[in-house]
């Protein structure tokens, strides 16, 4: 058993199915698709919302075994569940016209679960926020105190808050 190739996958939360998209990164090694996706979706289940996209690190074996690991949602879809928002702007401008908007806390709790990633444990929390917050201004989403929310004139409460961190899987 000698490993054969690394493959990087994003596949949906609990809802993985051998069709085109895994067929065509999986059929070329002799994987079994089903055996990856009844895997799959197993362990996803219970780690994230079904239909959350995940990012897949599958190494394949010469015996047509493989391993795999599970990453964390992207950081632009975890913002844009935080923000309430369906896609980010098409011509980004987070300090002059921003399309929505994430609280520090927000972030905070993002970088937290950007962290639980095997390549991201040794990472600082404070670096690993910052590049949330870079990522969240160029996707033209502004980053603020809810106080600076409230002078603006929006309308801001705890239960928004509550279903952003919901959406997120908090």
């Amino acid at each position: 058993m000698s490993f054969v190739r690394f493959v990087k996958l994003r596949v949906p939360a609990g809802s993985a199915r051998p069709g085109p998209a895994i067929g065509q990164s999986l059929g070329p090694l002799g994987i079994n698709m089903a055996e990856f996706c009844k895997q799959f979706n197993e362990r996803s289940e219970q780690m994230y919302k079904k239909d959350t996209p995940l990012s897949v690190e599958l190494n394949a074996m010469s015996d047509r075994s493989f391993t795999f690991d599970i990453r964390s949602p992207p950081t632009s879809y975890l913002i844009m569940q935080a923000a309430g928002i369906k896609m980010g702007a098409t011509k980004p401008s987070a300090e002059i016209n921003p399309i929505g908007f994430i609280t520090p806390e927000q972030v905070y709790e993002i970088a937290k679960m950007k962290q639980r990633d095997d390549l991201r444990w040794h990472l600082p929390l404070e670096g690993i926020a910052r590049s949330v917050v870079g990522s969240a201004k160029t996707m033209g989403i502004a980053v603020r105190e809810e106080q600076n929310q409230l002078d603006i004139g929006e309308t801001t409460n705890q239960e928004d808050e509550e279903t952003n961190l919901e959406k997120l899987g908090y």
